[in-house]
């Protein structure tokens, strides 16, 4: 394996290395290097943005998910994403409507602009900043845990971290955004190749996927229906997991730039469609990996698990292939997150500053931060994911109020938002109970922010025709 491994990192680290060169010399001014000059086509935006959504743990944490609650898991994700694709549809139309009157610097600066105060773009800015370092930071720390576990004694965990940011700054400093699209082809490509072909093995290890079930009921029922053997898949659970995993697009400015760069209306729809049939074929073969784990590994702990399954049980160069794939994963995703709050960070307080300075900054600030909190973050990768999406879905309602409304929305509505993370916040940390009567924090939060806006709205409306209707007597 270890001779794979270097054939096939070395192919890759030379391939990003052209891209990255390539891509600079074509990089002319703020608009390529941040926006990767807005002009988009299907292929390169829809893997682009498939990559950049399904990341590390999807290959990593979804395959111990099924393993540890079991077939939930499915309706947990995939169900999610494919009401997600046709919120994408909805959203993107409105989006780039807002945005082509006037400009696009970063989805704080249209908060800013919709609402008409700053503090706008600061909850925005706070609300990804607290929720997206955490899930960048899984992404470094699942590789790092993986790594550490295939290749014992070679590099502590806190090496192979460090080893990551720095090859992702290299890269993403180099060739600014275009270089970050053409590194998710790549990588969404090897991760869809490797994830099948090791799903095969799996089942072929059974002899079928008949026997392969009849193993999982033998070993615990209750993998194969909900609410699963820890009781996670409660109705309360699943309702708030698809809200927060539809509201994604809306709120990670990663992926709502991809919506807005995309070269046309009609690229952007079909990259949602694209987008859903991705995410069909990507999760499904981690709901198999995840079944042979609940039967060949019961017992083990996650890096054991997935070191077994993807390194150990492979031959030799599927075993490369996959460190390859888990590593450009992450690195693709870590990446586009990382810059994303670096653009948003020139939006927020430099919208006129033509340099790059201080979004070069800020981007290694963010790595930095990602870096350290990937040093403390448990090994827990779904479970994590879930809270960062969770709290990033915390600022949907005051970001649609900004898009569909051509006045400006109330702005106890930015108030609001900012009350609902500190609680949020309050909640995870244990100051204040997870929940509100009978419902969880994250959903009563969700319906909460999302009745106010709409009341407020309303309000805001009637007041509007009330005065139109005395102007006219």
């Amino acid at each position: 394996m270890i001779r794979w491994l270097i054939v096939l990192g070395v192919l890759y680290i030379s391939t990003l290395g052209l891209l990255a060169i390539r891509t600079r010399r074509r990089t002319k001014g703020t608009k390529d290097f941040i926006f990767a000059g807005s002009n988009i086509g299907l292929v390169i935006g829809f893997m682009s943005f498939a990559a950049t959504l399904f990341s590390t743990f999807t290959m990593m944490g979804m395959p111990d998910f099924f393993r540890t609650h079991g077939v939930g898991a499915f309706i947990f994700l995939a169900f999610s994403d494919g009401v997600m694709v046709f919120f994408i549809l909805f959203f993107a139309y409105h989006l780039r409507k807002k945005v082509a009157t006037r400009g696009f610097h970063g989805m704080s600066q249209v908060l800013q602009d919709s609402y008409q105060n700053k503090w706008a773009g600061y909850v925005y800015f706070i609300c990804i900043f607290l929720f997206l370092i955490p899930y960048t930071a899984i992404q470094i720390r699942g590789i790092a845990i993986f790594l550490n576990a295939a290749f014992p004694g070679f590099f502590p965990i806190w090496a192979w971290a460090l080893a990551m940011i720095v090859l992702m700054l290299l890269y993403s400093e180099t060739g600014g955004l275009k270089a970050i699209m053409f590194a998710d082809v790549l990588q969404g490509t090897i991760l869809l190749i490797i994830v099948w072909v090791i799903a095969w093995s799996c089942i072929e290890s059974f002899g079928s996927m008949k026997e392969m079930f009849t193993e999982v009921e033998r070993i615990d029922a209750r993998l194969l229906s909900v609410p699963g053997p820890n009781g996670l898949f409660s109705f309360q659970f699943l309702l708030a997991s698809m809200l927060v995993i539809v509201m994604i697009p809306v709120t990670q400015p990663q992926l709502t730039t991809r919506l807005v760069i995309m070269k046309d209306l009609k690229s952007t729809q079909r990259l949602a469609i694209a987008v859903g049939c991705f995410a069909m074929l990507i999760i499904l073969p981690t709901a198999f990996i995840g079944f042979y784990g609940a039967v060949r590994y019961p017992d083990s702990n996650t890096a054991d698990f997935l070191a077994g399954v993807l390194l150990f049980d492979q031959p030799g160069f599927i075993a490369a292939a996959a460190i390859i794939g888990l590593i450009a994963a992450a690195l693709s995703t870590s990446d586009s997150q990382i810059f994303a709050m670096g653009s948003e960070l020139r939006s927020l307080i430099a919208i006129k500053d033509k340099t790059l300075t201080r979004t070069r900054i800020g981007i290694i600030f963010f790595a930095l931060a990602a870096l350290v909190f990937s040093l403390i973050a448990s090994d827990r990768l779904v479970m994590l994911a879930r809270v960062s999406f969770a709290g990033t879905a915390l600022a949907a309602p005051m970001i649609l109020a900004a898009i569909l409304r051509e006045r400006p929305p109330s702005k106890w509505i930015v108030v609001l938002t900012a009350v609902a993370i500190v609680v949020f916040i309050s909640s995870l940390l244990e100051i204040i109970p997870s929940t509100i009567g009978f419902l969880r924090m994250d959903l009563a939060l969700l319906l909460i922010l999302g009745m106010f806006t709409a009341i407020s709205i309303y309000v805001q409306d009637k007041s509007g025709r009330s005065g139109q209707t005395k102007k006219t007597t």
